[in-house]
């Protein structure tokens, strides 16, 4: 009876259907590019070794901490990758990582490769750089910082083998020399990002060379490259005049008024700017730069400009309407009334950010100033300023917003990630 039963609710339901032979494989992909976390994709591939074939066909991206034998297997399981993460933590890398010997199983195994991460990876010299540059054609992003065996032999055949290359980032490979960015001028003319921090051999005769063939440079970071000058800074801004959105000299000090005029002149698209330690840079080039991007200008780092005063800074917070993050650290002749300016520009302030440690002239007066304009602000660094302290704001009762954290102590060496989210990104 029960069987009978059971039969006549077959009948009624209708004959029973294979998903795997009701769905094609495009629509299964089309099932699989609807789920957004990789969680569920791997989930995906758990149904069935079809489904698993599907899924790894289609997976683009891959993070691993892998040997030979096993990044052998990954290539042929995922021969669609096209970002591959082989990135270690700084406070976390272990030596030697990633060898020359995988640097090899990437370049026969992952043959559509266009981005590759392999920051921190203090393993692997020229030999597994001219590999790369053998094998990967399609590349498009590198990103090799402080990996410091690294010379201009292998970072050359980068730069000559990969044509496509628009991001290379190279901090901390201190042996490169301008012969690299020669190489880049001439067989890199799609590149837009270049990271170049702590370079110190780099000098402005190899911006000269970059700019004669790469005139897209949307980010250019040459921090604490102490042999960078006016002279390649300003050719660089000339040639990049419409992409340059991110420029960071950090602790350039040969760096002064002359690049920050040529900036106000040619790039007008100009986001981000870091001149933290330039201590030629004097209020005139500011307010010029201030007056030529203030619909562009979003994030301003000039700690330690000493000549910086209230006139280039007024100059800003009434006319970069934009602006979200400001750094000025170590300005001590800022005053309060470089504040007043935040009420006279006719919009609402987007500041977010306000690093104003060490700032020997700043009162109570001038940050009730800021939280009166600015009310998106997030972070407020007050650090060594002696006439503001948490005790003198309370006594002049001001009220700080909930979501502003500030900071009235610590080291001034200290960080905070949402500070560094503004100064050290990526441009879109």
């Amino acid at each position: 009876m029960a069987r009978r039963e059971s039969t006549e609710r077959e009948e009624e339901l209708g004959p029973k259907v294979c998903i795997n032979e009701a769905l094609t494989d495009d629509e299964l992909r089309a099932v699989l590019a609807r789920l957004v976390r990789e969680e569920e994709k791997d989930t995906f591939g758990l149904v069935c070794k079809r489904w698993l074939r599907l899924q790894s066909s289609e997976r683009r991206r891959l993070r691993a901490r892998a040997g030979p034998a096993m990044l052998r297997r990954m290539a042929d399981r995922f021969p669609g990758v096209v970002e591959l993460d082989l990135s270690q933590s700084a406070s976390r890398s272990f030596y030697p990582g990633v060898t020359d010997s995988d640097l090899a199983v990437i370049a026969a195994g992952f043959r559509v490769l266009r981005v590759l991460n392999l920051r921190n990876c203090k393993g692997v010299t020229d030999s597994g750089m001219i590999i790369l540059g053998n094998g990967l054609r399609t590349l498009q992003s590198l990103d090799i910082s402080y990996s410091r065996k690294l010379t201009d032999k292998g970072l050359t055949a980068i730069a000559l083998g990969c044509c496509s290359l628009r991001r290379f980032h190279l901090a901390g490979c201190k042996s490169i020399t301008d012969d690299l960015l020669q190489a880049l001028s001439r067989s890199c003319s799609p590149l837009e990002e270049l990271g170049l921090a702590g370079c110190n051999n780099i000098t402005d005769s190899g911006l000269l060379f970059l700019a004669n063939g790469c005139r897209y440079i949307k980010y250019l970071d040459v921090s604490k490259c102490s042999k960078i000058g006016d002279v390649g800074v300003s050719r660089i801004a000339e040639v990049s005049s419409s992409s340059l959105k991110m420029l960071k000299l950090l602790d350039c000090y040969k760096v002064g008024d002359k690049s920050i005029f040529t900036l106000a002149n040619s790039c007008h698209s100009l986001e981000t700017l870091v001149i933290g330690g330039c201590r030629d840079v004097s209020d005139g080039s500011m307010k010029s730069l201030a007056l030529a991007c203030a619909n562009s200008l979003k994030n301003l780092r000039m700690d330690w400009c000493l000549n910086i005063t209230d006139l280039s800074l007024s100059c800003l917070l009434s006319n970069c309407r934009y602006l979200m993050a400001l750094d000025i650290g170590c300005c001590d002749k800022i005053t309060d009334s470089a504040f007043q300016a935040l009420g006279m520009g006719g919009f609402e302030s987007d500041l977010k950010v306000l690093m104003a440690s060490n700032c020997l002239r700043i009162t109570v007066t001038g940050v009730g100033t800021i939280l009166q304009y600015c009310k998106s602000m997030e972070y407020l660094d007050l650090r060594s300023c002696p006439n503001v302290t948490r005790l003198h704001c309370e006594q002049a009762g001001l009220q700080f917003p909930e979501h502003c954290k500030t900071n009235f102590d610590g080291s001034l060496s200290e960080s905070d990630a949402m500070v560094d989210m503004f100064f050290e990104g990526k441009p879109e």
